[in-house]
């Protein structure tokens, strides 16, 4: 798609306020980051009271919770903050290993959407949307921003084969039907098609991603448009969690745990979320078959084209699908 920037933002603009339409809810997950808000300027509606759900835990320092309130009270939104203690948080880890079945170390992240589906169906609302995809698709992730233009096309469009999001697990678990406009078809396809250049640029000496996306709508979202990347447990103040369990586990109980499930765990909040899946969910899935890829970590089965695992989270580094890019292209070469 070559086009220049204020064009191709133009149809941007365009492509995604009919995804949003095709995709309407009567809920909104808002962190306040640019993916949400650019959701709440498109699927706002004021001749309807349309909800607006944010999570933070309570006692922290969470970032989401002054953009959140900006971005719903500015375009019109019922806004429902729901403020978790540490021990509720902590008391809902179990139900959400079992919703997504993983003891991935991102876990802090699940447990915020969980709470806000939860707090979505108390309130009898049935379908909510959320911002998933946009990362994936318009290069949001830094590590993405060390690619070159090639690379970048030909990753993301492998990634948009594969990419899934535990807020369909979660939704499913609680009854709540999750929509994202991102992973909408005509979504998918704009992206892929655009040029990569219009994803990642500097400004003011910062590397931004999703440079079209926020330049598009800068216009509503003033310093929200270019507010950076930060996952959801820092956003809502979960990643607090981290340094409680990590009180509770010593170096010596860490180290013998290891040596004990013959597990190389990434950490002790890693060991913490295995033992407790252990408990609510049971023995990691063995592959069936031995032409098979297998998790390095876990031993559970690697979906083809994959990179990371989704029982316990591995993920291997970008330099090895780099590797793999570049000898494929070698091969194809005449």
């Amino acid at each position: 798609m070559k086009k220049d920037e204020k064009e191709a933002g133009i149809l941007l603009r365009e492509v995604l306020r009919a995804a949003a339409k095709r995709n309407n809810t009567e809920a909104l997950l808002l962190s306040g980051g640019l993916d949400t808000s650019i959701l709440a300027v498109l699927s706002n509606d004021e001749n309807k009271s349309k909800k607006a759900l944010t999570v933070v835990l309570d006692g922290t320092h969470a970032p989401d919770l002054d953009y959140a309130k900006k971005v719903a009270q500015k375009f019109h939104y019922e806004h429902h903050l729901i403020r978790i203690t540490e021990s509720e948080a902590l008391g809902e880890i179990p139900m959400v290993i079992r919703a997504v079945r993983s003891f991935d170390p991102a876990l802090p992240n699940d447990l915020v959407i969980y709470a806000a589906l939860k707090e979505a169906k108390k309130l009898g609302i049935k379908s909510v949307m959320t911002g998933d995809g946009a990362d994936e698709l318009f290069a949001g992730y830094s590590y993405m921003h060390e690619l070159s233009h090639e690379e970048l096309k030909t990753y993301i469009t492998a990634l948009s084969k594969t990419m899934w999001f535990s807020s369909n697990k979660l939704g499913a678990f609680l009854g709540v039907e999750i929509k994202q406009p991102y992973c909408d078809r005509a979504i998918v396809d704009f992206a892929l098609e655009m040029d990569p250049g219009l994803k990642i640029k500097e400004k003011n000496r910062r590397r931004y991603g999703k440079l079209l996306l926020r330049k598009a709508f800068e216009a509503e979202l003033g310093e929200v448009a270019w507010r950076e990347k930060d996952p959801i447990e820092f956003g809502s103040g979960t990643t607090k969690l981290r340094d409680v369990i990590r009180r509770d586990i010593s170096d010596t109980e860490f180290e013998r745990k290891k040596r004990e499930y013959g597990m190389e765990f990434m950490n002790k909040e890693h060991l913490f979320f295995y033992e407790i899946y252990k408990t609510v969910v049971g023995e990691i899935p063995r592959p069936e078959g031995k032409e098979k890829n297998i998790c390095p970590l876990c031993k559970a089965e690697l979906p083809e084209d994959r990179f990371h695992c989704g029982i316990c989270g591995f993920s291997y580094p970008l330099g090895r699908w780099r590797k793999g890019f570049y000898q494929q292209r070698k091969t194809l070469k005449p």
